[in-house]
């Protein structure tokens, strides 16, 4: 008797924590959305000198139908430094994100910036990429040792 008690009491609680669990739906999609389309999600240096142009930039349309506010910039390191708009885009309208890179660092590089704004896609990616030569190396200078004339 005590086990069909604590079976029917166990049923009971499965039931419960099962008609507890609560059924989420995602938030509508807003159709009005701001919407970022870009020239280009990612921007190439190229192969550039040692120290050489560091800015770059990233042209964007706002097809939503409402204004697009960026509120933060992000680069994947204190090398990439972004500037975007402070103001709202108004729909159809353009603007650009500037960006920095520290091109005293020599060698291949790929970093991303994250965007965090209103649109419909709330965070947005876009990368930049290169390669940074190095300084040229001088040529050896040869050291030529005279020697002294003999004495007469």
């Amino acid at each position: 008797m005590k086990k069909v008690i604590l079976s029917i009491g166990l049923m009971l609680c499965m039931a419960a924590g099962a008609n507890a669990q609560e059924t989420t739906t995602p938030n509508p999609v807003n159709p009005n959305a701001p919407k970022f389309k870009f020239e280009s999600e990612v921007v190439d240096y190229g192969t550039i000198e040692h120290n050489g142009e560091p800015n770059r930039e990233f042209k964007f349309t706002n097809v939503g139908k409402e204004p697009l506010i960026i509120s933060n910039a992000v680069g994947s390191c204190g090398c990439t430094t972004p500037d975007w708009p402070k103001e709202p885009i108004k729909p159809g309208a353009s603007s650009i994100i500037k960006v920095h890179y520290a091109t005293d660092r020599v060698g291949a590089f790929e970093k991303t910036i994250t965007l965090t704004s209103n649109a419909d896609t709330p965070s947005k990616v876009i990368k930049i990429k290169g390669v940074v030569k190095p300084d040229p190396t001088p040529a050896p200078t040869s050291t030529v040792t005279a020697t002294p004339e003999p004495k007469k």
